[in-house]
């Protein structure tokens, strides 16, 4: 680890980057996105990551609508739980991926999405069965096996969650998330800057989108490199959106007044240039 972060921050702030990384890992394995306006399902004016909260809200309060009238549906079901989660619902989420994959046992998209509510939920080890029912190995969808290495990270199986991107990287090639999703489990093990050449390559890709150039902040704010943090927060983003990923970088960092600390440290000897210490 760099030599401006204490072990016991280092930890704390680890087991939110954690979640973040299942976050980014999950929310790219959605198999509905181009449903979403199919049938009777209520049309999204943008991309679920582009909305802000209040959009977030009411999108979400208009699939419950729509899930109230019909919760058999599979399209609307887990468009909704996808939305609950985005809003921070875990376990309502959870609820109705239940009830959405006892109508539908056999369909492989809600059999997915309720493996990534059930990791979302901490529920690691059934999430994992789930998402393997869900694959078939003569197609493998190498967005699910990305999403198993979120989870094996989660559990704290490093090697195998690496094994997992390195089989969906054979898959899909160069795709950033994959590489964003491996990036961040060299972050988990506290290795900076094995993570943020990944990131760099993942956010390099034409492709990548904003939780992967958010990642690479972190990882490079972590490193003490702030100014240079916010740039890529801010980066392609409408003024609301940076600022509030830069409120939230910053928040990731202030723990225990961490941005100070680091700021101030990271001026040492062997701290600048985030040298590994054991």
């Amino acid at each position: 680890m760099p030599a401006s972060l204490t072990t016991t921050f280092t930890h704390r702030l680890l087991q939110g980057v954690a979640a973040s990384l299942l976050v980014l890992a999950l929310a790219g394995c959605s198999t509905t996105k181009d449903r979403m306006t199919t049938g009777s399902v209520p049309k999204l004016t943008k991309p679920v990551e582009e909305m802000d909260a209040t959009e977030l809200r009411s999108a979400t309060d208009r699939l419950g609508q729509a899930y109230e009238k019909n919760p058999r549906d599979p399209v609307t079901g887990v468009n909704y739980a996808n939305l609950l989660r985005m809003n921070g619902r875990d376990a309502q989420a959870l609820a109705v991926m239940q009830q959405v994959a006892i109508s539908n046992p056999a369909d492989r998209n809600v059999l997915a999405a309720y493996g990534k509510a059930q990791a979302a939920a901490g529920q690691f080890q059934q999430a994992l069965d789930t998402i393997g029912r869900a694959q078939t190995p003569d197609r493998p969808d190498w967005k699910l096996i990305s999403a198993e290495g979120a989870i094996l990270d989660q559990m704290g199986r490093a090697s195998d969650a690496r094994q997992r991107y390195r089989d969906a990287l054979d898959i899909q090639p160069n795709e950033p998330s994959i590489l964003s999703n491996l990036g961040m489990s060299y972050v988990l093990t506290g290795d900076l800057r094995t993570a943020e050449t990944y990131l760099r390559s993942a956010a390099g890709q034409p492709t990548a989108d904003s939780r992967v150039r958010q990642n690479l902040a972190l990882v490079v704010g972590l490193q003490g490199r702030f100014p240079e943090a916010e740039q890529i927060a801010r980066r392609e983003l409408s003024p609301q959106q940076a600022d509030a990923n830069v409120a939230y970088l910053r928040g990731m960092l202030s723990q225990q007044n961490s941005w100070q600390k680091l700021a101030a440290k990271d001026k040492t000897p062997g701290a600048a240039d985030g040298s590994n210490t054991n």
